[in-house]
C-alpha cells in the first residue's frame, strides 16, 4: 500500500476511533450523583411509596408521623413533624446506566474493532502483496 494511502486510511480510522470512543469517556468521566432528584423537586412521602419504604424501630414512617410520634428537636424546645415535612430525593442512576448500556457496549465494540484495524493498516498487514508463484 502506497504510503499516502496508509496515512489516510490511519487519519480515518484514528478519527472514527475517537469519534467511537467519545460515549464512553463521557460516561465515565460523569460525577455519579447527577441523577438524584433535585432538592426543589423532592417528592412527598406518599408519592414515593412505589419506590422507597423508610422504616424506624419496624414502623413505617408514615405511620408514625401519622401518630404523631416522630420530633425535631430546635434550640429549646421540639415540634411535631407531619407528613409535608418529609420529602425524598430519588436516585436514578440504575435506569439510567440500564437505558445507556446497549450505546456504550456499541462503542466500546466499535473501539476495539477500530483499533484492531488502525493497527492492522499503520504496520502494513493490510496491504496487498500480490501473488506468489511457487519455482
Amino acid at each position: 500500500m502506497p504510503p499516502h494511502l496508509r496515512l489516510l486510511y490511519s487519519g480515518l480510522m484514528a478519527g472514527f476511533l475517537v469519534l467511537a470512543g467519545l460515549p464512553v469517556v463521557r460516561e465515565l468521566a460523569r460525577p455519579r450523583d447527577i441523577w438524584w432528584t433535585p432538592k426543589a423537586l423532592m417528592i412527598p412521602l406518599d408519592q414515593g411509596r412505589d419506590r422507597v419504604e423508610i422504616y424506624a424501630r419496624g414502623r413505617s414512617l408514615g405511620a408514625l408521623l401519622e401518630a404523631g410520634q416522630l420530633r425535631v428537636g430546635e434550640g429549646s424546645g421540639s415540634t411535631v413533624l407531619s407528613k409535608s415535612d418529609i420529602g425524598l430525593r430519588l436516585n436514578n442512576s440504575d435506569r439510567v446506566r440500564a437505558e445507556r448500556l446497549p450505546v456504550l457496549l456499541g462503542s466500546a465494540a466499535m473501539c476495539g474493532v477500530l483499533g484492531t484495524l488502525l493497527l492492522l493498516v499503520a504496520t502494513e498487514r493490510l496491504g496487498y502483496r500480490g501473488e506468489r508463484t511457487s519455482a
